[in-house]
């Protein structure tokens, strides 16, 4: 049974990202005093007193607005209405009945929707009255909130709930989670609006239009597949503002719960330093890794442009001669469910998990191909090994000397492994232990 759907809507900087965190028990929007920081629809799960539902938080819409940014993100919160069982028209209690809410009001009373009117920022609750103002709206009656507090937020989650149908936790077992991260404007929300076929997400020239993460699910191969749009991600030196910062924290802690990264560059412009900062964030938080190479339309080619992209990115960051590259337009469409299939074929190497017999077979293998070096005159020996997790592959290794492993015999260890289990795309860790160790 599909979760019924929250949209919460207001004009700019009345509290929808405070009000939406609160709700889903998590900070996942972006919350500043800066009007118009939430610019896409924002999705969360949440769960009341039994009912589990979605939470699509929106961007301050401005009615009567000619600026492009404002008109997207009218168009952006207009589709979360339409999509919603329930809206929730956020007011601000300190301003009073503002000339923008006026206009709102009248949008949703067109739209049909049911509406509940929360005021929020009041503060002194129960004492406090200046919800009653909002009468004038005419949008019934005004449930007053504190989303900073916390204070009146489950009243109106009780009054939420109590217009969905009974729902249960949904399954996330076979639920495969992409973010899709990049410098900004090398085309992420358009690959990710592509994928769905439709404008999921507000896409512009401007630099930085994507600040808070936005999840996006689907259903491919029988696997539920969420893809995370993120924030851009710029080198420290180049953030300008908190929002920035925030955002780019933000993407930091979608890349680490991701299990596959799409990690984005601009094929036109060709592989720059900050492409191999995005890419080994994603390798060191232990990610899948799929490079896409965007824009590639645009890119003047012979017979072997595709490979001498790969050759240069892969003498530049050595571990992207493991990853698989897609050479691809968001514009035109080329290659762009390949990437679905690559995104099930990464998460699924990433869950492998081999048996002890396997892998010390394979240690025995490749110590009699290249024996390991001395270390302090005396001979390093390698005397059991194990996968001890996956998510990445993880082994651990027991040995006599399990400081002093050479970085140049590690990585024989890694490569081994990976071409004889076939971990394209995936990192490998290896933990050594004292010989004698407890085996975990």
């Amino acid at each position: 049974m599909s979760l019924p759907v929250l949209a919460i809507v207001g004009r700019p900087n009345v509290g929808k990202s405070t009000f939406f965190n609160r709700v889903v028990g998590r900070r996942d929007a972006i919350v500043d005093d800066t009007p118009g920081v939430t610019r896409d629809r924002n999705f969360g799960r949440a769960e009341w007193t039994g009912c589990w539902f979605f939470v699509v938080d929106t961007g301050g819409v401005v009615e009567g607005s000619d600026r492009a940014i404002d008109r997207l993100i009218r168009e952006q919160a207009m589709t979360a209405v339409a999509e919603a069982d329930l809206v929730v028209l956020l007011v601000d209690s300190k301003t009073g009945i503002h000339s923008l809410d006026q206009r709102l009001s009248e949008v949703l009373r067109k739209s049909a929707k049911p509406v509940l009117l929360v005021v929020n920022k009041v503060d002194n609750l129960p004492t406090e009255r200046t919800h009653l103002e909002f009468w004038g709206l005419g949008m019934g009656e005004p449930l007053p909130a504190s989303a900073t507090s916390g204070r009146g937020v489950g009243d109106v989650l009780d009054a939420v709930v109590a217009r969905f149908p009974p729902s249960e936790a949904p399954s996330d077992g076979d639920e495969v989670r992409v973010a899709v991260v990049g410098k900004p404007n090398v085309g992420k929300s358009s690959l990710v609006n592509r994928i769905f076929g439709e404008e999921r997400v507000v896409v512009s020239d401007v630099a930085g239009t994507t600040r808070d993460p936005v999840d996006h699910a689907m259903r491919y191969h029988g696997r539920t597949v969420a893809f995370v749009d993120t924030a851009g991600i710029r080198r420290h030196a180049r953030i300008k503002d908190s929002v920035e910062y925030y955002a780019s924290l933000r993407t930091a802690k979608v890349v680490r719960e991701a299990d596959v990264c799409l990690v984005l560059v601009d094929g036109a412009e060709g592989f720059h330093v900050q492409d191999a900062r995005v890419a080994e964030a994603a390798w060191e938080a232990g990610c899948g890794l799929i490079l896409v190479c965007n824009k590639w339309d645009l890119v003047k080619k012979d017979g072997r442009t595709a490979q001498e992209f790969q050759r240069e990115a892969g003498q530049r960051v050595p571990f992207l001669k493991e990853v698989p590259f897609l050479f691809a337009s968001a514009l035109t469409g080329l290659r762009i469910r390949k990437s679905l299939e690559l995104v099930l074929e990464v998460a699924e190497r990433r869950l492998g998990r081999i048996s002890t017999a396997d892998v010390n077979e394979a240690m025995e293998a490749l110590t009699r191909r290249t024996s390991p070096p001395h270390v302090r005159g005396r001979p390093l020996r390698f005397k059991y090994a194990t996968q001890a997790q996956t998510a990445p592959p993880t082994f651990v290794i027991f040995t006599n000397f399990p400081n002093d492993v050479p970085t140049h015999y590690r990585r024989y260890i890694a490569n081994f492994l990976r071409a004889r289990w076939d971990f394209t795309g995936v990192p490998i860790r290896l933990r050594f232990r004292k010989s004698g160790e407890a085996k975990r």
